[in-house]
């Protein structure tokens, strides 16, 4: 290919991720997600999570830590709408948001395989 060539593939390319590109508004809620996961005491109480609804007890049994910490960290991850939380008498019962979360943890790991 001549480099004219190359250079309009590439030209239609940039118009065609800019045209599929999110709102900005969107891009920076993508990364706001992504740094409130990307700390490892958070992304092991998102494993921990995965498998159901916990109490603060048993994910500081589950990921290590303190309750003070494990705490802290359900709050910034509740902020982000990453986990929920739900009372049951005078526990709090801790989930994840929804499967997109799931999901997204799953999708990481099998990429990490993919690339070893």
């Amino acid at each position: 290919m001549r480099s004219c060539d190359h250079e309009a593939e590439h030209e239609l390319a940039a118009k065609r991720a800019m045209a599929n590109m999110p709102p900005a508004e969107e891009v920076s809620r993508v990364a706001e997600m992504f740094k409130a996961v990307s700390e490892p005491s958070r992304l092991k109480i998102l494993f921990a999570l995965r498998h159901g609804e916990m109490c603060v007890f048993h994910i500081v049994e589950a990921v290590g830590g303190t309750q003070s910490a494990v705490s802290h960290q359900l709050r910034l991850l509740k902020a982000a709408g990453i986990v929920k939380s739900r009372r049951d008498g005078q526990t709090i019962a801790y989930s994840l948001a929804d499967e997109h979360v799931v999901a997204v943890l799953e999708l990481t790991c099998a990429h990490l395989k993919c690339n070893l």
